[in-house]
Order: C-alpha cells, then structure tokens, then sequence
C-alpha cells in the first residue's frame, strides 16, 4: 500500500493559499481520477481509497493544520502498517523559484514545520517527497506570504507544476524512487 499526503490548511480561506499546493494537487489528481475525497475523523483528514496504476493507494488531506500534520499521517502509517519508503508527501517550498519541482528520497525538513510534523510523528526522514516552489518575497513576511493567494502572474507556473507532479506521482507509483528523481530532477 502506498501513502499519497498533500499538505496545507484547512478551510476555504486557505484553499489557494501558496501553503496549500499539496492539497491543490491532490484535488487535481482525484478531479483527473473521478474520484472524491471523504472526511474521517478517525485519521484527522480527508481521505481517499483507490487504485492507481495497479496501487492500493491512499490520498490524504491532513486535517490538523500545517504544524501538526504529522498527527494524521501517523495514523494512517500505524493503521495500514505502510512503510515510511511507501510515502509520497507534497508540500510547498519557499526555497525553490516559483513552479519548479524536486523529488527527494529523504532529507531534513529544511525549516518546514509540516515536514518537522511528519518527521517527528513517524521518528525517520525516510518518506518521499514532492517539493514545489513557491518563491519568496523579500519584503513580506514569510507568515504573510506563505498564506496568501498566488498572484496572477504565477498561476500558469503553478497549473504547470500541479500537472508535472500528477506525472511524478503516476511514475512513483510504477518505478523506483532513483528513477522519479533522475527524469524529474
């Protein structure tokens, strides 16, 4: 069984928040699917049960907010006994220009506290992931800027990425994770 997470915050205030493209892509990739995501409470998120390229796999939501999201991931971990090398997390990345991907085997949080969330929960660094740009602002704070909406000059940068990281997530689910990184990186 595979773990798909996308990360970001809850509520419609945050929906197109630059902090909110791992859910952006896993709303893309259940729309492209014709699936839907259901709410359970028990694993403090949105989820959805599927196949994809022959994978079990589960998309999730977390529910409890940027800084805890380990919380939900944990639970979904422990429940289906899936290992950490079998998740897929996608979250933003203010380090990386606007719209550009990098796939990592594991690694550090690198200051993202979703990330320190999941990394403290499961105790390992040894997930997936998906980081997508966001850019930074000089002038506005990184609180500020993380929670606004993308500006319309970024949005064709952004549906791009949102479509580039539905294909690494269909090749994560077919081939090794070296050879995401060597045709994505």
């Amino acid at each position: 069984m595979k773990l798909i997470v996308g990360l970001g915050n809850p509520g419609r205030q945050y929906k197109k928040t630059r902090h909110n493209i791992g859910f952006m892509v896993l709303d893309a990739l259940v729309n492209k699917e014709n699936l839907e995501f259901n709410k359970k409470e028990k694993f403090k998120g949105e989820i959805c049960h599927t196949t994809i390229r022959g994978q079990d796999v589960i998309l999730l939501k977390p529910l409890t907010y940027m800084n805890n999201s380990g919380e939900a991931v944990q639970l979904i971990k422990q429940f289906y006994q899936i290992n950490d090398e079998d998740i897929l997390v996608i979250h933003d990345d203010l380090d990386l220009p606007t719209g550009k991907i990098r796939v990592r085997q594991k690694g550090s949080s690198g200051g993202h506290k979703g990330i320190k969330s999941i990394i403290d929960h499961l105790k390992s660094e040894s997930f997936h992931r998906i980081r997508i740009g966001i850019g930074k602002s000089d002038i506005i704070p990184v609180i500020d800027y993380v929670l606004e909406n993308f500006s319309k000059d970024q949005l064709d940068e952004i549906s791009n990425a949102i479509n580039t990281s539905i294909d690494i997530i269909y090749d994560w689910l077919s081939y090794d994770i070296l050879y995401v990184m060597n045709k994505y990186n």
